[in-house]
């Protein structure tokens, strides 16, 4: 049976009721949130938590972002030290996860951080917040997507890929966002990228004065979602900084760029202004568009690595990696 939609513009009340609902039966929800669509479960409840790895299909070893109400609710789950509150009180509500050591005794469910000693944590704006403070309890929430998959900006995206597997998505228009969050972890004196996103890292460091260090080539062991190699890929193969379109490939272009495209299968632009805040809201649709169009392969024009750019560029890179199987 296909899950329910529900419009929390139409009835916004409706959706909260009926999300605890089912959240509080052990069932995972599809939530809207700026960055992507989440799904949603208990983070305390092992059975709800493994019904999340078991819909998207996901390695078990790779954690899961918990979210929260407001920085008060993250400090009865975790311990922050002087940066991380600096970089929360900044910066939440909105799109960055902090890596954080876990406090003892909090209640999150080990299946929910894959064991492992410390836990992401973010604050998401809007009303995924209103969601988690009347359901009273944080909720584990990766991409509502098949794991690996391109991630979902829209009820829509989410219905096609996982409806039937659902009970209730709660339908939140686009995400304005339109990348995941970026997941940042203090260590003393050092800040470290795991995964950049919808917060620019430059932000990160303006605010702190400090430099924030980037992983130099694979990371030697997952501590946080989105590092996996291959992820956020469609299904047809992806071919990045192309100067030009092949024969039948679908081409994705960037500030108008004019590219040779007399060839492409079918053509389509991030953003014809060059705005990165544009491209990375757009970056997760265009890719489903130009998926749709049946072409092979999707080739890319270069992005800029700047500010937002270090997000597309790093979702990109990701699709366009070596795919098991």
């Amino acid at each position: 049976m296909a899950a329910r939609i529900i419009d929390i513009a139409t009835d916004r009340d409706a959706a909260v009721t009926e999300a605890c609902r089912v959240l509080a039966e052990g069932f995972p929800v599809a939530i809207p949130t700026e960055t992507v669509y989440g799904l949603a479960a208990d983070a305390t409840n092992p059975v709800a938590v493994t019904r999340i790895y078991e819909t998207k299909g996901r390695p078990r070893f790779n954690p899961l972002i918990c979210h929260m109400s407001d920085l008060e609710m993250a400090e009865r789950y975790a311990v922050f030290d002087p940066i991380s509150r600096q970089l929360a009180e900044a910066f939440w509500p909105g799109p960055l996860t902090l890596v954080l050591p876990l406090r003892q005794g909090c209640g999150i469910h080990a299946l929910a951080t894959a064991g492992l000693d410390s836990v992401g944590i973010r604050v998401p704006k809007g009303f995924s917040a209103e969601l988690i403070a009347a359901f009273g309890k944080p909720l584990a929430a990766p991409s509502a997507n098949t794991s690996g998959k391109v991630s979902p900006t829209s009820a829509r995206h989410v219905a096609d890929d996982l409806g039937e597997k659902l009970r209730l998505i709660l339908d939140g228009a686009s995400a304005g966002v339109g990348v995941e969050s970026t997941i940042i972890r203090v260590e003393g004196e050092r800040l470290r990228l795991l995964r950049p996103g919808g917060l620019a890292a430059e932000d990160i460091e303006a605010l702190t004065g400090r430099m924030v260090e980037r992983q130099d080539g694979p990371a030697p062991a997952i501590e946080a979602p989105g590092m996996m190699a291959s992820h956020y890929a469609p299904g047809a193969a992806v071919r990045l900084n192309a100067a030009a379109a092949e024969p039948g490939e679908a081409l994705i272009r960037f500030a108008g760029m004019p590219l040779s495209a007399t060839k492409a299968h079918a053509i389509f632009d991030l953003s014809p202004s060059g705005d990165l805040a544009e491209a990375a809201a757009n970056l997760f649709d265009t890719l489903k568009r130009a998926d749709a169009t049946g072409a092979a392969s999707i080739a890319v024009a270069p992005i800029p690595d700047h500010g937002l750019g270090e997000a597309i560029n790093d979702r990109l890179f990701r699709a366009a990696a070596p795919r098991e199987g």
